[in-house]
Formats: C-alpha cells, structure tokens, sequence
C-alpha cells in the first residue's frame, strides 16, 4: 500500500496553505496498492512531536478519517468526507469533528498521515477519539502506509 501527497513530498515541508495559517483545509492524498484482503481502509493524521520537538509529551490528533472504500482513492484538498459514501470521521485533538491543520507552537514538527487496511469496516456510536479507534483496529489492520511532512511557524526564527 502507498500514500504520497502532490502537495508534498515524504519528508519535505507541507504548504502553507493546509496548515492554520493558511486556509486550515486537507492536503490532496492518493491512496493506492491496496491490499485484496482490505476490507475498509482509516485514516489518521498526527503529530508526535507536541509541544516541541525537543521535548514531545503528546502525539496530537489533526485528523480521524474511517472506513473509507478498500480501493485506490485520491482525497483531494479540503475534501468533505461526506461524500464519500460510508466514510466517517472522528474527534481532532481539539475537539472539533474533521481535519484540523498544524500549528506547531515551536520548532519544526513532523506531521504524519498514516492509512491502515483493515480486514473489517468500524463501527461507532459516535465519532471516535484516536484511542477508540485504535483499539478497534487492534489485531485487524492488514497494512500500513504513511507520508510524513513537516512544518514550522512562517516567521519563527529559531528552531
């Protein structure tokens, strides 16, 4: 399974643009490879390195997306979710329901977008929080894929 971004490269830096300084809307992603034995595809979109890289002590949620369709798929920016027929999301770590952009409060921050194949579809009473989701997950995810991009504060001088 693979996951790359127009907007970004693996490891390079995300645009401005889909990021809370900028339109705070979703990155484009092209999700493809998709292994046979993939019965939903999930989404999720985190930080590791909160509050600042040189001292994490929290992995931020920026974005839940589940049982997206177990084929290739292009998400393209700013993409509501629900158009896609049975894709849901979940809570953000601010609270809110869908994608929200980074805002690293120092230094320059990885942000992961990881997709899980799962050999089921999930199923919520309401939009899950990242632990609920991965514990409904746990022992069904097929394969992993991610693309990883980083971003700083426009103007922060120090890193």
């Amino acid at each position: 399974m693979k996951v790359t971004s127009p907007a970004f490269e693996n490891n390079g830096f995300i645009p401005e643009k889909y990021t809370q300084e900028g339109e705070n809307i979703s990155p484009p992603l092209v999700i493809s490879e998709i292994p046979k034995a993939a019965k939903s595809l999930a989404l999720l979109a985190v930080d590791p390195d909160a509050p600042d890289p040189e001292h994490p002590k929290l992995t931020f949620t920026h974005w839940i997306v589940y049982n997206l369709p177990a084929k290739s798929i292009e998400l393209s920016e700013g993409i509501k979710i629900q158009t896609i027929k049975e894709a849901e999301e979940g809570f953000n770590d601010r609270g809110t329901i869908g994608y929200i952009g980074p805002r690293p409060p120092i230094g320059t921050h990885r942000y992961f977008f990881k997709v899980y194949a799962l050999n089921l579809e999930l199923s919520f009473d309401k939009p899950p929080h990242r632990a609920q989701i991965l514990q409904l997950m746990d022992g069904h995810v097929v394969e992993i894929a991610e693309i990883m991009g980083r971003y700083k504060l426009q103007g922060q001088i120090k890193d």
